[in-house]
């Protein structure tokens, strides 16, 4: 764990450097120190901010301990610089990546329950109520779109309110790939012009799963093909991001 902190800091303070980011010169953590105890978090501790705050700093690799309510407005005031690291970095795989074979799949994030909505001060719109098909149940919260490689390596993402579809999250996502690439989705994203729209314009090849009755028929191969990538989205690591 140590040695992918130092990593994730190293990396994080050539970014600011480079970017040309200011800090105050009151400060006695860093901004790099911030997002690195926010990104171990995720990483190690299942996004528990606090308790990576507390181990990073008794580990020495922190050297002022901040407080709960100040680590809490430090990361907030740098949410903004924290997106734009990971579409930079996202940016950079996708050039790496060579199969270019890439996943697009989406999954709720409840905020509360209908017996505690009136409470609920995060949201409060009927356009976060959303259902969720594969539960037989109501969703009140978001709906992470999230595209990731064929390794599982994470590269774009977006927040949707609950009740929007899963073509509005793909209209959102800058789908900025190689030409030519394959993005695997499931039959949520089953729409003819979107489909047209990103062969002929971005000259992306959208694989939908195709039903039996489908006006542009289905190929048993292709069909099975799909199913296999698919398999890669439905695992239970894909939404640890």
């Amino acid at each position: 764990m140590c040695d992918s902190t130092l990593a994730i800091y190293c990396f994080i303070d050539d970014f600011l450097k480079a970017s040309g980011h200011r800090e105050d010169i009151r400060v006695e953590v860093s901004d790099a120190a911030v997002m690195s105890i926010a990104l171990t978090a995720m990483l190690h501790f299942g996004g528990n901010f606090e308790r990576s705050r507390l181990i990073l700093t008794e580990l020495g690799l922190i050297k002022r301990l901040l407080s709960g309510w100040r680590f809490s407005r430090r990361v907030n005031r740098l949410a903004d610089l924290i997106s734009q690291l990971f579409h930079q970095l996202g940016s950079v795989l996708k050039e790496l990546h060579w199969e270019s074979r890439y996943l697009l799949d989406s999954f709720p994030v409840a905020v509360g329950d209908n017996l505690r909505l009136k409470r609920c001060r995060l949201v409060q719109d009927e356009l976060y109520r959303g259902r969720m098909p594969s539960k037989r149940r109501f969703l009140y919260g978001v709906r992470v779109q999230l595209m990731a490689t064929s390794d599982g390596i994470r590269l774009e993402f977006c927040l949707l309110p609950g009740g929007c579809a899963d073509l509005q999250g793909l209209a959102e996502l800058a789908l900025d790939l190689p030409e030519a690439a394959e993005l695997f989705v499931d039959a949520g994203y089953n729409f003819y012009e979107w489909e047209d729209y990103l062969r002929e314009i971005e000259h992306l090849n959208l694989q939908v799963p195709r039903k039996a009755n489908s006006r542009r028929g289905r190929e048993p191969w292709l069909e099975i093909y799909k199913s296999v990538m698919r398999k890669y989205i439905e695992r239970d690591d894909w939404r640890d991001c």
